[in-house]
């Protein structure tokens, strides 16, 4: 009766253990957060991400912030996990986002408000992704999915704060040339989904921590050592001889949204800065410049219109005695239409070639819906005649003194932030004869002078030296101007309500990183295997519903099964 009664015990033990690891999955959850807690915790971590960004540049702080989103939403009802991701919007939107309360503080609520509904998504998507093993793959492609959507999505999106953005002096860099910002954006979050990982772990498995812990770590190192190598990929230039480019930063005489100051005293600045640097560059103090570059808004009166401007840029190109890269705002196509506009102007030809601005700034630029909110909201009125973008890719095939026939690529200000426009800057087509060999920047911050917009806009510009490896220039009209090296290392930099100038040999490129030729392709699989991954969520999240054993008696919802950790 002995071994019988033996084998009897041992069964109930084997039965025992079975019914806990299968009833007891609420202990496996964060449950014991209280809801309170979990809301400072949302709030915690969207701060901790903005201060990630420019001006604050605290890099690091992006994987405790996006890590305590993740344990925020770890346990409770898709309801409340959306609720706590646009708490983590509005914290992190309104610490990075919140210069454009210098237009308005209504504009910024709005802006603020709006956007954060994106975060919500985000939560969602994340909380479903708890319900696989694998899951921090998944949560990092939620990351993706919802950055791909703010930045097309309404009105050509508003990608201001991407992950990859705020990784220009963190080890992943190296990651842009072959990745691409989409690629990097992923890489960055999966890094911060691992630091969740380890902190759920924690937090429901202890027993388990070493073992995750360790392949976390390994992880996080097998990342940082592929950032490193990647930076050793540099192209060499083109064996032409380098494009010395003047830039003129002229500053403007107004602040806010009459940046612009007195009627025409933009391009009359503009004209007296471009005087000073060609006696510098006469003086042997720097390269006498093959082109100048003139920012964004460098005239506010159409120079093809009008005859005084239009004299003021002739004048202004002759003293340099080389074209010149206007910025300007062209009245048309339409009626009560305008064009932000880069003109090449040559001394004896005057204009040779443009370029339209393609991504324009949505309440800034123009208005969407225009014809009914302006009766409702007429401060819109301020923004003007409606913009229009332009079409095609920003390369001037023009005739570089010195240098024959080039093709100088144009991105202008907002337009940093869009991946296609950037892609197709550095690729050209048919009609422009290939891709940009030098890049230039135009730019006009000055209604954003003091806030932190024009020194994120700066770390999105180096961003995309270091995804094209190619050097950049930037002119702006009261700041940060300045020269960009395809490591991203910035070489020259002015600064901010002041007039400046300089010029700088800028190498020929035309070498295509990987990030530009397949940049397309790693973002959509990516995209494609996160849908995949998703849904495979929503069904284990549905079959947990099913299970009376997984619900969390704490939410009312399913909780997180023990090897899902």
């Amino acid at each position: 009766r002995r071994p019988a009664a033996l084998a009897y015990r041992l069964s109930r033990c084997r039965y025992a253990r079975r019914v806990t690891q299968t009833s007891s999955a609420p202990t496996v959850t964060a449950a014991g957060l209280g809801p309170w807690a979990r809301c400072g915790l949302a709030v915690a971590g969207g701060l901790a991400t903005a201060l990630a960004f420019q001006p604050f540049n605290l890099w690091p702080l992006v994987a405790p912030g996006v890590a305590a989103l993740t344990v925020a939403v770890h346990g409770v009802s898709l309801r409340r996990a959306a609720g706590l991701g646009y708490l983590y919007g509005l914290a992190l939107l309104t610490l990075a986002v919140g210069w454009a309360s210098v237009i308005a503080v209504p504009v910024a609520v709005a802006l603020v408000t709006f956007e954060a509904l994106w975060f919500l998504l985000l939560a969602v998507l994340v909380r479903l992704a708890l319900h696989l093993p694998w899951w921090p793959l998944v949560a990092a492609g939620g990351w993706l999915l919802v950055e791909a959507l703010f930045s097309r999505v309404p009105f050509g999106g508003f990608g201001w704060v991407r992950l990859a953005f705020a990784g220009a002096d963190a080890p992943v860099n190296g990651l842009y040339p072959i990745l691409g910002v989409p690629g990097v954006s992923y890489v960055v979050a999966l890094t911060c989904q691992l630091v969740a990982w380890v902190l759920l772990t924690w937090l429901t498995e202890p027993r388990r921590l070493r073992w995750r812990g360790a392949v976390a770590a390994a992880g996080i190192v097998a990342v940082a050592a592929a950032g490193l190598g990647g930076r050793l990929y540099r192209p060499a230039p083109d064996a032409a001889a380098p494009v010395a480019v003047g830039m003129v930063q002229g500053n403007v005489d107004g602040v806010g949204l009459e940046f612009l100051g007195r009627e025409r005293s933009v391009t009359n600045n503009h004209l007296s800065e471009t005087v000073t640097l060609m006696a510098k560059a006469r003086a042997g103090e720097v390269p006498v410049p093959d082109f100048v570059l003139w920012p964004e808004n460098s005239t506010d009166i159409d120079p093809l219109l009008d005859p005084e401007t239009r004299a003021v840029i002739q004048t202004a190109s002759r003293t340099a005695g080389v074209p010149v890269l206007v910025g300007a705002v062209t009245e048309g196509p339409g009626v009560d239409q305008r064009q932000t506009t880069a003109l090449w102007w040559d001394p004896a030809a005057g204009v040779t070639a443009r370029y339209h601005k393609r991504d324009l700034v949505p309440f800034g630029e123009w208005i969407p819906f225009r014809e009914q909110l302006l009766p409702l909201i007429p401060m819109l009125r301020l923004v003007g005649a409606q913009s229009v973008p332009g079409t095609g890719p920003g390369v001037l095939a023009v005739d570089v003194p010195r240098h024959g026939q080039t093709r100088v690529g144009v991105l202008i200000c907002f337009e940093l932030a869009y991946d296609d426009t950037v892609r197709e800057m550095v690729l050209g087509d048919a009609a422009t004869g290939g891709g940009a060999q030098v890049v230039t920047v135009q730019s006009n911050n000055a209604t954003y002078a003091g806030t932190g917009q024009i020194h994120q806009q700066l770390a999105i510009t180096r961003v995309r030296a270091m995804e094209t490896r190619r050097e950049i220039l930037v002119a702006t009209t009261n700041a940060l101007s300045g020269y960009v090296h395809a490591d991203g290392t910035v070489a020259y930099l002015t600064q901010e309500r002041t007039a400046d100038s300089t010029s700088v040999a800028m190498p020929v490129r035309s070498t295509v990183t990987p990030a530009i030729a397949y940049g397309p392709w790693v973002e959509g699989g990516l995209l494609a295997g996160t849908l995949v991954g998703l849904a495979l969520a929503v069904a284990a999240a549905w079959r947990d519903r099913r299970r009376p054993a997984d619900r969390d008696p704490a939410e009312g919802e399913p909780g997180v099964r023990p090897h899902h950790g």
